[in-house]
């Protein structure tokens, strides 16, 4: 079922049938490449992740890296054209939530590794390197599992995963 919000945000959910042996679930979302429609984003990824049992902690940790994946696919993949939407799309399971961010862009022109540690963090704190340029390092350090992926011309996506971990 897709539903249009009045902002003009457009959601989409879907649950696993009863006959699945482990359940899963999928919930979408189509964003405008326009700031701020990143918070719809870490709202959703927040609330599914308090209802899976996640802590506070990686809760913050997990909305910082959705609005990072949301802007940099709105700034670099859609190049903040109105016309054409962010996708975010949360599946979860028992014990892990995914979060893929997809754009109609070309992705990073390196893989996302090497992208993220090109970056120097002590050079950019003494201004030695310009201080834009690391979303896809601070995604990788709060995530479990980060990727970009480039498949033009349906565009590119950057996937995240995190964890349950037991309480200690």
């Amino acid at each position: 079922m897709d539903k249009r919000t009045s902002n003009g945000a457009q959601t989409r959910a879907a649950g696993g049938s009863t006959g699945e042996r482990s359940a899963s679930h999928t919930i979408e979302l189509r964003l405008p490449s326009r700031l701020g429609y990143e918070k719809v984003a870490m709202s959703a990824a927040a609330s599914v992740a308090h209802l899976m049992g996640f802590c506070d902690e990686r809760v913050e940790d997990l909305k910082t890296a959705v609005a990072e994946a949301c802007i940099n696919a709105m700034e670099h993949g859609n190049r903040f054209d109105d016309s054409l939407s962010v996708g975010v799309i949360l599946s979860m399971d028992a014990g892990s939530l995914e979060v893929k961010v997809t754009d109609t862009g070309e992705g990073p022109s390196r893989s996302g590794s090497e992208t993220a540690a090109a970056h120097d963090i002590d050079k950019k704190m003494h201004e030695q390197e310009e201080a834009r340029g690391m979303g896809m390092f601070l995604i990788q350090a709060l995530v479990d599992e980060a990727e970009w992926v480039s498949s033009p011309p349906a565009g590119s996506y950057a996937r995240m995963v995190i964890h349950l971990r037991p309480e200690r």
